[in-house]
């Protein structure tokens, strides 16, 4: 990376009479956090095998259905896979945080102030058809994500003033507000479409059949609804570039759908696809046996990760009315009996989630150090007292399936949000309403760990119904916030990133990634901090521990689980890399063993 001073270009900056007295920064990466890892002349990751050989099909499955191939459609159910028919400008490693190197871009320019970033396109790079990625392309791409795409999208660059193309193979990105991580992270999240093909399309509308895209597969053929195969493009303009050497080594690959978790793994056992990774601790436990398993042809694995985790848990949404009081939100906590259900359902193989930066240094633990009072003190009537005195912890029991101390908690914090017991229901002093609400699930293994939370919630005279609705249906109402609640998990945090906005912040309440629908100014406050302060990490520590304590003590979530580990179960076919990434499982670094193939079933070959 060099820094070239602005007279030297002035020709450039002319233009730009706001950053007249900044420097320009040109580089071929870009890094969000820290130092980039790799230098300018990298020949590859360091964790795939340049070398590995590009052979046979990858068969995964899928639980549910879709209905199209526009990834970005503001309804329907897209294709697995349909997301990476289309390369971005930068590629960011599975072995850094935030760190994006050059794909369809060459290289960067931008103003030390953030206010502005050009990026050359590489005169190489091709869409599917043969037809060249232009800067054309990349303005006309955000142009039509802006007007038709996702609200997300909208609300999350909505610092960015335009996108032009200043010439066929060079993007002008100019900020409206000087931003780093959104200049930054439109290079690496933002898909490039193919004017050509969009420009007549409605991009918010569904597509029935496969785009024109530019990633290193392309759809051989599908079936509406039930399967879509993907082939590799032996034409990909891009395959020997640095972030994709020893990457995408199966000449197929395919997903099957199947109706439900039961049925699929079933057929897994039966060779009808390759390879999956096991969220169930009881499938795992007892359901992976049989003739091909004794015969050495399906191999089961448990590899350790290193990385965050993600926060698994059921979701209040707080909009509705039964939710809206922190006090039956945590009086709800204590109806989980997770000790129970890890001896008696999961086999002793979880861990309880306690902080939405599981497994990092962010992670809220102990009381708040005197950084963390610094930023917390302004907002102190604004936050739950116990923020301040006591360190957070989801409810503990014995085990043994007996929670009458627990009950007796609830019961009383139901009482002071304004809840008798009457005739054994749950009932609002005011209202004379019953505690009643709806737990919206779409598969069966849900239903399962939902029913003893259930069974608890019915002693306390609280009546929580399952709903079981489709993958469509379940989307649609969740897009909607037609729920009460959900199990659903929020993203792993490696550290406090503007991402954050986008899922807690107010302004992205109308974003079904704000699950919780929280509308907090404290929230508001610290998120938009974090955003802030991206370039200071002595600062982001204690934002990131500020924000884990307020989210913990308002009781958006009853939290879950986590495992630590994947659990992966594959027909014995595949080699992988000695080194794992430390954010990844990195699966698109495989290859398949032609000789470990052929001692395989002709269908799993």
């Amino acid at each position: 990376m060099k820094k070239i001073p602005h007279f030297l270009i002035g020709s450039m900056l002319a233009a730009l009479s706001s950053t007249a007295w900044s420097e320009v920064i040109e580089s071929t990466s870009l890094a969000g956090f820290g130092e980039a890892k790799y230098a300018p002349d990298f020949r590859h990751f360091d964790y795939v095998n340049p070398d590995a050989p590009k052979y046979g099909k990858m068969t995964y499955a899928r639980v549910g259905t879709y209905d199209n191939f526009n990834r970005f459609a503001s309804r329907g159910v897209s294709a697995a896979g349909s997301l990476e028919m289309y390369d971005t400008l930068m590629y960011s490693p599975s072995d850094e945080v935030d760190t994006y190197y050059p794909l369809i871009a060459q290289r960067v320019r931008y103003s030390d102030d953030y206010t502005w970033m050009e990026v050359d396109i590489n005169p190489d790079a091709r869409f599917h058809d043969g037809t060249p990625i232009t800067a054309h392309d990349v303005a006309f791409s955000f142009d039509k994500f802006m007007k038709e795409g996702v609200p997300q999208y909208r609300v999350y660059y909505k610092e960015i003033k335009s996108v032009t193309a200043k010439s066929d193979l060079v993007v002008h990105i100019e900020m409206e507000v000087p931003n780093r991580e959104k200049l930054f992270s439109f290079a690496q999240s933002s898909r490039v479409l193919p004017k050509h093909f969009w420009q007549d399309k409605n991009f918010s509308e569904p597509l029935s059949a496969p785009p024109i895209g530019s990633g290193p597969y392309l759809v051989s053929d599908f079936k509406p609804g039930q399967s879509v195969t993907y082939v590799r493009d032996e034409n990909y303009w891009a395959q020997n570039l640095p972030v994709n050497v020893g990457r995408h080594n199966f000449e197929q690959i395919q997903y099957d759908y199947y109706r439900d978790e039961t049925v699929m793994l079933e057929a897994f056992k039966a060779g009808e696809f390759d390879f999956r990774m096991e969220t169930s601790a009881k499938f795992w436990a007892n359901s992976y046996t049989g003739a091909n398993f004794d015969s050495g042809y399906i191999v089961k694995q448990e590899i350790p990760n290193e990385r965050p985790e993600p926060t698994q848990a059921f979701v209040f949404n707080t909009k509705t009315e039964v939710f809206a009081d922190p006090k039956v939100r945590e009086a709800l906590t204590y109806a989980m009996d997770f000790e129970w259900m890890n001896d008696n359902m999961f086999y002793g193989q979880y861990n309880r989630t306690r902080s939405f930066f599981q497994n990092t240094e962010y992670e809220a633990k102990g009381l708040p150090t005197d950084d963390e009072k610094n930023i917390l003190t302004p907002l102190k009537n604004q936050i739950p007292e116990r923020v301040w005195t006591a360190e957070y912890h989801p409810p503990v029991t014995d085990g043994s399936g007996r929670i009458r101390s627990q009950m007796r908690t609830s019961f009383a914090l139901l009482k002071e949000a304004g809840w008798e017991l009457k005739n054994k229901v749950m009932t609002n002093t005011k209202t004379g309403k019953p505690l009643a609400f709806e737990l919206l699930i779409y598969s069966p293994t849900t239903e399962r760990i939902a029913i003893p939370l259930q069974k608890n919630l019915k002693r306390l005279g609280i009546d929580m119904k399952i709903r079981s609705v489709d993958t469509t249906q379940y989307i649609k109402r969740l897009r909607d916030r037609d729920f009460d609640m959900v199990s659903s998990s929020y993203s792993a945090n490696a550290y406090p990133s503007p991402n954050l906005l986008i899922v807690w912040n107010s302004n992205y309440i109308d974003s079904t990634y704000n699950t919780a629908g929280v509308s907090d100014p404290v929230v508001d406050k610290l998120t938009e901090e974090i955003a802030k302060n991206q370039q200071h990490p002595d600062k982001l520590l204690p934002l990131g521990r500020a924000l884990d304590r307020v989210l913990q003590w308002n009781f958006y979530i009853i939290p879950q689980w986590y495992v630590g580990k994947y659990r992966v179960a594959m027909w014995d076919k595949f080699e992988r890399p000695t080194i794992i990434p430390k954010y990844d499982l990195a699966v698109d670094t495989w290859w398949i063993s032609e000789d470990k193939a052929q001692k395989l079933p002709e269908k799993r070959r």
